[in-house]
C-alpha cells in the first residue's frame, strides 16, 4: 500500500490538472480520483499479509469444488 504522503501528493497533482483543464468531464474525473486518493490516505487498509483473499476459507472454492480425487 502506498504511503499517506505519496497519496496526498498524487491527489494534489490531480487537483492541479483539474484546475487547468477546460473539459468539465475530465475535471470531474480528476477531482473524484483525488477524493478517492485522499480517502485512502486517511483510511489505510489493514495489512493482510501475503494471503490471497479467497485462501482463508474452508478449503473449498468454486475452482476446486468437486475436483478433489481420492487416491487408492
Amino acid at each position: 500500500m502506498a504511503g499517506r504522503d505519496y497519496l496526498n501528493r498524487q491527489a494534489a497533482t490531480l487537483l492541479k490538472f483539474a484546475k487547468t483543464t477546460t473539459d468539465p468531464m475530465v475535471a470531474l474525473g480528476l477531482v473524484e480520483k483525488a477524493a478517492d486518493l485522499k480517502e485512502q490516505a486517511e483510511n489505510p487498509l489493514t495489512d493482510r499479509g501475503d494471503e490471497a483473499p479467497d485462501a482463508a476459507g474452508d478449503g473449498s472454492s468454486p475452482r476446486t469444488a468437486g475436483s478433489q480425487r481420492t487416491v487408492t
